[in-house]
């Protein structure tokens, strides 16, 4: 009789042991938010799950979750990039400004963009980590920075407040196939920039799983100290990630540059907030050392889901972002508890 009633009480904990690991995946708050949203506008408008409607909606996502992607990572180590939002319109000025005011191949703009972003990254990096001045206003800085620079010296060089076309300049075709393409899937169409968002994610939960880099990520976030005490490069750590935030602007920059082979200066201002929104909706949290690539994509389809949603249910569009703050309150109260719940059962 004991035995059997140890025996009960061992599979008892085991149960619960399994439970526990689940609630403690820092996206399991968002994917049930995300069927939720699912369901919601499904149910509302109808047209939400016809196919074409269905790529609009992971279109959006994608242009947010690709850079929603290396923002989590930022935030798992602890810090935040509020310049993030203008640095794609940056990437995207100097990709065409490059290329159009040289007569250049497309690619050499392309790859003066790549240059400039990771510079731009190792900026942010080099400055935080040799001042120790909060990431919040080192980032504020080049924001405001960046904005004034875009307007500025698109100016200057075009004379307007938007670059030249670059669709007639050689190059275009095979730059606009890799990143701005569009790839037929079934009975509808998907753009590229959706196959770059899911590999991106992929790879980042792979870097943060797999890998002795994605414990240091954690490490720095969680406890920058102890990890250095224990040999973890923190500086190096964290000026890797805000330059991973200047590549994701990069291919976001590039990808907005060839949907529309023009780019306005004044784009890209309040970006930074849906990004961040995007990856706490998703589990990041803001103490850093907790989160998932995996939770910010899943934040990143409910922005998708609910700014399409509510066209497609033909409501007025002003309620989109109460809607979405709506989302973030919600969303980051549910991470709150069930880490809460965590706590109590370890």
């Amino acid at each position: 009789m004991m035995s059997s009633a140890v025996v009960a009480a061992d599979e008892r904990v085991e149960r619960s042991s399994l439970l526990h690991r689940l609630v403690a995946r820092p996206e399991v708050g968002a994917l049930t938010g995300a069927v939720g949203v699912f369901v919601f506008f499904a149910s509302f408008a109808p047209v939400f799950v016809q196919p074409q409607s269905l790529a609009t909606v992971l279109y959006g996502a994608s242009t947010i979750g690709i850079m929603a992607v290396a923002v989590s990572l930022l935030m798992i180590g602890g810090e935040f990039d509020l310049s993030a939002g203008v640095m794609v319109t940056t990437a995207s000025l100097v990709g065409g400004m490059v290329t159009y005011e040289f007569s250049a191949n497309v690619w050499v703009g392309i790859g003066a963009s790549l240059l400039v972003c990771l510079a731009l990254g190792a900026v942010n990096g080099l400055i935080y980590v040799h001042t120790g001045l909060p990431s919040f206003i080192v980032t504020l800085g080049m924001f405001l920075m960046l904005t004034g620079l875009n307007l500025g010296i698109t100016r200057l060089v075009t004379g307007n407040v938007s670059t030249s076309s670059i669709a007639d300049l050689d190059g275009f075709a095979s730059a606009k196939m890799i990143f701005a393409s569009d790839i037929p899937l079934g009975v509808t169409s998907v753009k590229v920039s959706v196959f770059w968002w899911l590999a991106l994610v992929a790879l980042a939960t792979w870097v943060l799983m797999r890998t002795r880099a994605g414990n240091w990520i954690f490490a720095v976030g969680g406890m920058s100290a102890s990890a250095r005490a224990v040999g973890v490069p923190v500086k190096g750590t964290k000026i890797a990630l805000f330059m991973g935030i200047g590549v994701m602007a990069w291919l976001l920059g590039m990808h907005l540059l060839f949907s529309f082979d023009t780019v306005q200066s004044g784009e890209g201002v309040g970006n930074e907030l849906i990004y961040i929104a995007a990856a706490v909706i998703g589990g990041c949290l803001l103490t850093g050392g907790y989160g998932s690539a995996v939770g910010a994509a899943t934040g990143a389809l409910i922005f998708g889901m609910a700014q399409k949603g509510i066209i497609y249910a033909q409501w007025d569009p002003d309620w989109f972002k109460f809607f979405l703050g709506l989302m973030l309150l919600l969303a980051t109260v549910l991470n709150a508890w069930m880490r809460r719940r965590v706590e109590v059962k370890k």
